[in-house]
């Protein structure tokens, strides 16, 4: 459908990785909020999401976007037990590093510094890549994280003990692995749709 494909000239792109809050510009024309039905709005799970153009894009499919959102939540907002919730988004700022998705690792990256009160340390990770030193649980989250990122994935048993030996147990190891798997996906589908914009 190249009647879709949008070319938007983009002014000084972020060339480097920050916390700070940057936009996103699709490469593909999304779907108006004019457009929106409400199998649109069923697909978005929050209607907020309306506000976004990535997620206007993404919901020409509804049913995958309501399925990707739900497993999304869950990932992240589910920490009834488990990994704190600053540890999934650390999972995610690791993944978005080494995958170079500057918009997603400027989000995570802002709510793991929020939420740990460590800014300093996590923008160390967005300077430095997986070669921080962030105390010995962060660099063990960070490594296994950055291990299930790569291509072919190298997460093996050692990451595994190493989390274990930082003081993670069974589930918070598992939270690990989900939130990294899952930013390591979600990172090459916005990389393949878009590019990071400056703040509007």
């Amino acid at each position: 459908m190249a009647e879709n494909i949008i070319a938007v000239p983009v002014q000084n792109p972020p060339a480097v990785f920050t916390q700070e809050e940057i936009g996103w510009t699709p490469w593909i024309e999304p779907l108006s909020e004019g457009e929106l039905t409400e199998r649109h709005y069923a697909g978005l799970v929050e209607e907020a999401r309306a506000k976004s153009a990535y997620f206007r894009l993404l919901v020409r499919d509804p049913e995958v976007l309501e399925a990707r959102t739900k497993l999304d939540k869950d990932v992240f907002y589910n920490t009834r037990t488990g990994l704190p919730r600053v540890e999934r988004e650390l999972a995610a700022t690791a993944a978005s590093r080494f995958n170079g998705c500057i918009y997603c690792a400027s989000v995570h990256s802002r709510l793991a510094a929020h939420h740990s009160r460590r800014k300093q340390d996590v923008q160390r990770l967005l300077d430095d890549g997986s070669e921080a030193d962030l105390g010995e649980r962060w660099n063990a989250l960070v490594a296994a994280s950055v291990a299930l990122t790569a291509t072919p994935p190298v997460f093996d048993n050692s990451h595994v003990e190493r989390l274990s030996a930082a003081g993670l147990d069974e589930l918070e190891i598992a939270d690990v692995i989900h939130g990294a798997a899952f930013f390591n996906w979600a990172n090459r589908l916005m990389l393949s749709l878009g590019e990071p914009t400056p703040a509007q």
